[in-house]
């Protein structure tokens, strides 16, 4: 059984929490977040340590004890660390191209693909072949990330396509040569 729940969440300097009845905002140096949280748990800040502690036992107060937790540490992170998503380009002609905020990629098709941040992200293009993904709130980034690999998802015969950096891409073989037949 995860005991995630349990953990303190320590707090950076330079980050400050408030947590009101049912709502937590967390304000740092990349930017501020809020999220509502259940009544079923309860949220104590004491000397930059917050902990998370829940009503009773029943099975969904034991799942949402843990997942606020994460939660809350994520925009505690976010606001003093930010979260980075990089993708890569895989393809002959795919390149990428920095457009004021945004981003243009050449993907093969019969146009270029433009791409504008979401909320508070961040894109970058990083040479050619790579995209970098920012921001404060992990939900958003991992979003944004996903959306720009579902433009051209990885083809699992020819390799090419849109990747996560460090994504191994498990290749099929093709049509195999002078096989059975007429």
């Amino acid at each position: 059984m995860s005991r995630i729940g349990y953990t303190p969440i320590n707090v950076p300097s330079g980050v400050e929490v408030k947590i009101d009845d049912g709502a937590v905002s967390v304000k740092g140096k990349l930017g501020e977040l809020s999220r509502t949280v259940s009544s079923r748990v309860t949220l104590k800040l004491d000397d930059g340590v917050i902990n998370v502690t829940r009503q009773d036992d029943e099975p969904e107060s034991r799942a949402l004890h843990g997942l606020t937790r994460s939660l809350v540490n994520n925009m505690v992170v976010g606001v003093s660390d930010g979260f980075e998503k990089r993708l890569q380009l895989i393809g002959t002609g795919y390149r990428v191209q920095q457009r004021g905020k945004g981003i243009e990629m050449s993907l093969g098709f019969s146009h270029s693909v433009p791409v504008e941040p979401l909320g508070s992200n961040s894109l970058k293009a990083d040479g050619q072949a790579f995209v970098v993904v920012s921001g404060p709130d992990k939900e958003l980034v991992g979003e944004q990330a996903a959306r720009i690999r579902k433009i051209r998802k990885p083809n699992a015969y020819s390799g090419k396509g849109i990747i996560y950096e460090n994504e191994v891409v498990r290749r099929k073989a093709g049509k195999a040569a002078g096989g059975k037949g007429v």
